[in-house]
């Protein structure tokens, strides 16, 4: 099959340091390839993929501090996507909803995972505009604030096997691993340490935007002897972060998508404690890979128990539940429906450019060639 994976442009493909949508871009669409499958990579420059690479900037937007406009660079994208439809049996769209006027006009099989949280009020009227459009949802809690999307399959989210190591805990601390702002709530495993004394390392990124939040909030709690603030961390600092932690915790504050994070400790043998919200429920297996609380004591509480998770059971969980070739065989399946349904569709009439005749300066106007 020939597909076109369209990844977002603001990290790399695999990032360099934090990023989610394009860490799984990397890792679907090596799965494809090693699966078979003739695969084109949409992405920034410095991406490194084992398919081929169409390279739509130099370098991730995130990291390039000249770019001031990041969608110009995306709409470049949906044009460099455009020219080469015909090379497709099916193009994959990561980039939210940018392409949709475009994809309903060409109508070439295509689908769209959607990474990100959909409970914001405009995209109600965007949605009741594009019902058509085959959307993917990484969790079925993601998809209850739109109920009217298209939506086809829910595919989680799944790592290479051997990516992470299999760690045994013996690092005497819990880990954060995240963004620092209001939703993941790093004051809240601050004070789950704090009340369970035991050492919280904080591996996290502060975007531009959360550095006021960082700055009033969260500062002031990292003046403490348990707590230690390690900043943003890249893929091969993870392995030895996660499998030395005794637990992961995950407090948030908001209806998390998918939380990819897990899934990492979970490869590591780390047992997550998490709060009940978006997807954390389907991602989660009690007593199995974790603990679901709704408060700082009840995760103080399961923190307590954490010694009952076996970390073994743990990494088990994830190798049966969340490795990317279980995902590409997904999508796959997803690709060829679409494909399928797609078949008896006729393609818009192609307007036939008129062929631009060679003329030398010799030519009388009355000895043009014609049409």
């Amino acid at each position: 099959m020939k597909i076109a994976q369209v990844s977002p442009l603001y990290e790399s493909v695999p990032p360099k340091l934090y990023g989610g949508t394009e860490r799984i871009v990397a890792y679907l669409t090596d799965a494809l390839v090693d699966q078979g499958h003739e695969v084109t990579l949409f992405a920034s420059g410095d991406s490194h993929t084992k398919a081929r690479l169409v390279p739509v900037c130099p370098s991730a937007l995130r990291l390039d501090h000249t770019v001031v406009d990041q969608f110009a660079h995306h709409i470049v994208e949906l044009q460099k996507v455009q020219e080469q439809l015909n090379r497709f049996d099916i193009i994959h769209y990561h980039i939210d909803y940018l392409h949709f006027p475009i994809s309903r006009i060409n109508r070439i099989p295509q689908l769209t995972t959607l990474h990100g949280r959909l409970d914001l009020l405009d995209l109600q009227g965007l949605y009741n505009h594009f019902p058509d459009m085959p959307v993917v949802s990484i969790s079925d809690a993601q998809r209850r604030p739109l109920p009217q999307a298209n939506w086809i399959d829910t595919v989680y989210h799944g790592l290479p096997e051997d990516l992470y190591h299999y760690g045994t805990g013996e690092g005497d601390y819990v880990a954060f691993v995240g963004r620092v702002n209001p939703e993941k709530r790093v004051d809240r495993a601050i004070e789950i340490a704090k009340q369970a004394n035991i050492k919280l390392k904080i591996a996290a990124k502060i975007d531009p935007v959360d550095q006021p939040y960082y700055e009033q909030e969260i500062k002031p709690l990292l003046d403490h002897p348990l707590v230690e603030f390690v900043g943003e961390i890249g893929e091969a600092e993870k392995s030895d972060f996660f499998g030395n932690a005794r637990a992961l915790l995950f407090p948030i504050d908001w209806p998390e998508p998918f939380g990819m994070v897990m899934i990492e400790a979970m490869a590591c043998g780390t047992p997550v404690i998490a709060f009940r919200n978006g997807s954390v429920p389907e991602v989660i297996d009690v007593g199995e890979s974790g603990f679901v609380v709704e408060s700082v004591s009840e995760a103080v509480e399961a923190l307590k128990n954490i010694d009952l998770i076996d970390r073994q059971n743990c990494r088990k969980a994830f190798e049966q539940r969340f490795l990317n070739t279980r995902m590409a065989h997904e999508y796959v399946e997803l690709y060829e429906q679409q494909i399928e349904k797609n078949a008896h569709i006729l393609p818009l009439p192609q307007i036939i450019q008129p062929k631009r005749a060679s003329i030398s300066h010799n030519t009388l106007p009355d000895e043009l060639p014609k049409n």
